[in-house]
């Protein structure tokens, strides 16, 4: 504007209107809001008492081969509308009673993205829930055998330090040793309160079993590996790395023992690194492990870690099937009762 214009009172109070005008008719907002500026209701979060974690399924959720997530689904979410999550590989179901659940994806990056795309959305309330970390796993014939269903005490990281080939090493010594600055994101010991109320509402479980399992069992000379399944607990370990072979096993139980960890019994591949997404939003206290075997972590005696990894036909372990059923019956167990006495465990673990 030239500045002889603004000598003019006139002029200015014209220039006034004209440039308010322009303000309301760009977007500006005035002092009373249209009714199409006037915020939507915002949906009330829901409140998650039990978070259900699986890894992978194989098909559908329902109604084909079951993978981890298709005995929970048929449980609590066969009504559920899918809740689509940016950034989490699959959709999250939740119930009326407050259980929810997806499948995050397998190995750590995968799971633990998943997981924190999860919590980060502003759709659910984890200010309370439990969670439960589940899906199928290895385990060494010296601890466990296939059916098993075990209770993490403790959640370890298998990759976090240094390792170098055995021929670079003294004949039979450890070939890893933990780097310093890991401490705080390489060993989780779980709520030993929670796994005792876990072992107490789940151990009597029946658990299935099949012919095909036990027949394999008996070509390991181990004590637990040719008994039948059964509800336990112990150290889960977490690698990405599917590490096979009694070298492997070994290695995996000194690392327990390094880290002051009870057995080894679990090989597995996500639970330590969502369990740190957990840990930084709202603590471990309700953080479950539940996993069940399908495989031995090695070879039996008389055949070498390449062929128990890639078996001829029919030299497979069998049980899968019964497996992925045992783990959602055991959890339901510690599921249904957290729920169903919420008032009781929703400030915390409750005493025994």
């Amino acid at each position: 504007m030239s500045p002889w214009l603004l000598r003019s009172p006139l002029l200015v109070l014209a220039a006034s209107a004209v440039l308010a005008g322009c303000a309301t008719s760009s977007g500006t907002p005035s002092s009373t809001p249209s009714p199409s500026a006037t915020a939507a209701p915002v949906a009330k979060p829901i409140a998650v008492k039990v978070f259900v974690a699986s890894m992978f399924e194989i098909g559908k959720n329902t109604g084909d081969r079951a993978g981890e997530f298709q005995h929970w689904y048929e449980r609590y979410w066969k009504d559920a509308t899918p809740i689509t999550v940016p950034g989490a590989l699959q959709p999250v179901y939740c119930n009326t009673d407050g259980v929810c659940g997806a499948v995050l994806g397998m190995g750590k990056v995968n799971s633990s993205a998943s997981m924190q795309a999860i919590l980060l959305n502003p759709a659910f309330d984890f200010s309370k829930a439990y969670y439960l970390i589940t899906g199928v796993a290895g385990t060494p014939p010296s601890q466990g055998t296939i059916g098993d269903v075990s209770w993490g005490t403790w959640l370890l990281d298998y990759d976090l330090g240094h390792r170098w080939a055995p021929e670079e090493n003294t004949p039979g010594a450890p070939t890893f040793m933990p780097r310093k600055g890991y401490e705080e994101y390489r060993r989780f010991q779980l709520n030993p309160a929670l796994v005792a109320w876990s072992m107490q509402l789940s151990a009597a479980t029946p658990l299935k079993d099949s012919d095909s399992a036990r027949a394999y069992r008996l070509r390991y000379p181990d004590t637990a590996a040719r008994r039948a399944p059964a509800v336990g607990k112990g150290t889960h370990m977490t690698g990405d790395t599917f590490f096979h072979g009694p070298g492997m096993s070994k290695q995996a139980q000194y690392i327990a023992k390094l880290y002051g960890a009870d057995d080894y019994v679990i090989t597995e591949m996500e639970a330590a690194a969502i369990t740190l997404v957990i840990k930084r939003s709202h603590g471990t206290d309700r953080v479950m492990s539940l996993r069940g075997a399908v495989n031995f972590d090695q070879g039996n005696p008389r055949e070498t870690t390449l062929q128990h990894l890639d078996p001829a036909p029919g030299e497979t372990a069998g049980g899968f099937a019964e497996t992925v059923e045992n783990v959602e019956r055991v959890g339901e167990r510690v599921v249904d009762h957290i729920v169903a006495q919420w008032p009781q465990w929703q400030a915390g673990v409750p005493a025994r």
